[in-house]
């Protein structure tokens, strides 16, 4: 298959962890042709969709990990499968990319599905699973959030379309600064604010369950840095091996078939203690380090769906 890769820059990532990086190299393992552009890159020209992008060749060798060709101009309806993998912050920019790959779908495989990528923001589809979150607002309003914090004391506050731990602060119940936070946030952002009931279990870690096509694959647990609220790996969380539990299998069992219908390929759901508090689709990671912990192939795992949807 013809394949493109929609990511940030391949120069700087940590081939390593980057899950992109692994399923492009699955993907050259099994035949496919590579091609790879970064979302600044897209256009929508006289009624194609194109992207400015170069033929792609990765190996496992830091520091030379790629390889491009010719540049070119290519449409990308041409390609059996294109990847919607660059990193939020999911602005307008991230939202006019599912637009624009949205009008190739009657030709290309996009994944994940474009339209629920855009529907489908980490912190806000949990809602429609209310019996398996935390207590949790979403508010501009200082009132509304104060009053939360009121009824529940120890609360975790973060922007709404934050991501890779970024901007969550832990307000325990004695702390006094939730108004300067509020000032602070919303005096560059005009995007609400998300606050959670404080779940302590977080001490044991952050669960990511990796689910592929609507199934649970496998899990790594997060564990917070030295003085660190967040587990988050790209602020110094320390993954380490685990099982599913049974309640990580109930809650995929209820948010499988959702995701599924809506060509959700690849999800990264976020676990703590019995409670789900996120199911990330933009552009989830966790491959490398459940691959090495399990010594599974879950890359294959996903390519295997995804050829089995273009057969």
């Amino acid at each position: 298959m013809k394949i493109a890769f929609q990511m940030d820059p391949i120069d700087g990532i940590d081939i390593d962890g980057d899950s992109s990086f692994r399923l492009a190299e699955e993907a050259q393992a099994r035949g496919h042709e590579l091609f790879y552009y970064t979302p600044d890159k897209l256009a929508y020209d006289r009624g194609r969709i194109t992207a400015r992008g170069w033929p792609l060749t990765v190996q496992r060798v830091k520091g030379d990990h790629f390889s491009l060709g010719e540049e070119r101009v290519a449409d990308l309806s041409e390609f059996d499968v294109v990847w919607l993998r660059q990193d939020p912050p999911f602005d307008m920019f991230y939202i006019t990319t599912t637009h624009l790959l949205e009008r190739v779908k009657d030709t290309t495989l996009v994944v994940n599905d474009p339209f629920w990528v855009r529907n489908f923001p980490e912190k806000l589809l949990i809602l429609d699973f209310p019996e398996l979150m935390p207590p949790t607002a979403i508010a501009r309003d200082l009132g509304t959030i104060r009053a939360f914090k009121a009824e529940h004391g120890d609360v975790i506050l973060k922007p709404l379309y934050g991501n890779g731990g970024a901007g969550v602060f832990h307000l325990p119940e004695s702390d006094r600064n939730l108004s300067s936070l509020h000032e602070m946030f919303t005096g560059f952002s005009r995007e609400p604010l998300i606050v959670q009931k404080y779940l302590p279990e977080i001490k044991d870690g952050d669960k990511r369950v990796i689910l592929v096509d609507g199934e649970p694959v496998g899990a790594i647990n997060r564990l917070p840095g030295n003085g660190e609220v967040r587990s988050n790996m790209h602020v110094g969380g320390r993954p380490e091996k685990v099982s599913l539990s049974n309640r990580d299998r109930e809650i995929c069992s209820i948010i499988g078939p959702r995701l599924r219908e809506a060509g959700q390929i690849f999800v990264g759901i976020d676990v703590i203690g019995q409670y789900l508090t996120e199911i990330n689709v933009t552009s989830p990671t966790g491959i490398q380090e459940l691959e090495r912990f399990d010594g599974t192939n879950v890359a294959g795992t996903i390519w295997d769906a995804i050829e089995a949807k273009r057969a």
